[in-house]
C-alpha cells in the first residue's frame, strides 16, 4: 500500500483542523451545520445590539437561534434578520418579533405569538420586528430625572447633617430615653395593677351578686307592697296637716289668737317682763318675801 508524502499528511491535518475549527465555531455561536430549522425573516429598521447568534425565545422558552443579518444597500435601509426556528414550532399570522435585552446587556429575540385561528405561516415568511425597552433601557431613561434631582438631595443631606450636629437632637434623644424608662415603669405598674384587678375580681364579683340579690329582694319587696293603702293613710295625713294649718291660720284656738292676736302677745310679754323684775327684786332683797330668825325676831 502506497503510502502519503509528509506533504500530503500535512494537508489532511490541515483541512480537518479547518473543518473541526469551522464546526466549532457554529456551535459555540449556537448554529447548527446540518440543521433542519425553518428560516424565517423579520423586518427591522433598527437592530440596536441584535447579532448573528442571538436566541430566539417564545414564551420564554428557546425556539431557534438568529442564524444571519442582511442590510438592504439597495432600498431603504432595511434590516432583515434571518432565524432559524425548531420545525416543530408553528407560528401563527400576526406574530411580531422584538429585541429584548435583559439587567446584564444579553441580547435576544422575542416573539409575540399571534392567534392560531388566522392561519399559520410558512417558511420564508416575513414578520414585522421591533424593540421592548427592557429594563436598561428604563433605567437609562430615568437619568435626566436623576440628575434633577442630585441638587435637591444634595441640600437633604446638608440639613441633615446640621440636624445631626445639632445639640438639641442629642438632649432629644435623651428625653425620649427618659420617656420610654417611665412608659416601661408605667407599664410595670398596669401589669402590678392588672394582676391586683383579677386576684381582685372573684370577690368584687361576688359582692356584685349580693348587691343584685339585695336589689332583686327590694324589687320584690317593692312589688309586694300595697301601693293603694300607702297613699291613701298619706292623703289622710297630708288632709288633718292641712287642717291644722288652717287653724293656725285662723283666731280659733290659743296658738291661733297667740299667732294672730297682737294684745295676746303683748300681755303675754308684759307679764314676763314683770315676772323677770320680780325675779331680780326677790334676787336683791330676799328678806322682803322672806321672814327668818333663829330667836324668832323679826328684821324691821
Amino acid at each position: 500500500m502506497k503510502k502519503f508524502s509528509k506533504e500530503i499528511q500535512i494537508a489532511l491535518v490541515a483541512i480537518i483542523g479547518v473543518v473541526v475549527l469551522y464546526f466549532g465555531l457554529q456551535f459555540l455561536k449556537g448554529l447548527t451545520v446540518f440543521s433542519t430549522d425553518n428560516n424565517y425573516y423579520v423586518k427591522f429598521k433598527d437592530i440596536s445590539g441584535l447579532s448573528s447568534s442571538s436566541p430566539v425565545y417564545a414564551n420564554g422558552y428557546r425556539v431557534g437561534v438568529v442564524e444571519d443579518i442582511i442590510y438592504d444597500f439597495e432600498g431603504e435601509g432595511g434590516i432583515v434578520a434571518v432565524m432559524g426556528i425548531n420545525n416543530e414550532m408553528r407560528m401563527p399570522r400576526g406574530t411580531t418579533a422584538d429585541i429584548v435585552s435583559d439587567l446584564l446587556g444579553n441580547i435576544k429575540l422575542e416573539l409575540r405569538l399571534g392567534d392560531q385561528a388566522e392561519g399559520i405561516l410558512s417558511p420564508g415568511d416575513t414578520i414585522t420586528g421591533g424593540q421592548e425597552h427592557g429594563t436598561m433601557a428604563k433605567a437609562a431613561e430615568m437619568i435626566p430625572q436623576i440628575q434633577s434631582l442630585l441638587p435637591k438631595l444634595d441640600s437633604i443631606l446638608v440639613s441633615v447633617n446640621a440636624l445631626l450636629a445639632d445639640p438639641a437632637l442629642a438632649s432629644s434623644l435623651h428625653n425620649i430615653d427618659q420617656i420610654t424608662g417611665s412608659l416601661t415603669s408605667t407599664s410595670h405598674e398596669l401589669n402590678r395593677l392588672t394582676a391586683s384587678l383579677n386576684r381582685q375580681m372573684p370577690q368584687m364579683l361576688e359582692n356584685a351578686d349580693g348587691m343584685l340579690a339585695n336589689a332583686n329582694s327590694l324589687t320584690r319587696n317593692l312589688n309586694e307592697l300595697d301601693l293603694a293603702a300607702t297613699m291613701q293613710k298619706v292623703d289622710h295625713t297630708l288632709r288633718n296637716v292641712e287642717q291644722m294649718t288652717a287653724k293656725l291660720n285662723s283666731n280659733e284656738g290659743t296658738i291661733g289668737l297667740l299667732m294672730r292676736d297682737p294684745g295676746l302677745y303683748n300681755n303675754l310679754n308684759a307679764t314676763m317682763m314683770h315676772a323677770d323684775s320680780l325675779m331680780i327684786d326677790l334676787k336683791q332683797h330676799p328678806k322682803r318675801y322672806v321672814h327668818f330668825s333663829v330667836f324668832g325676831k323679826k328684821d324691821k
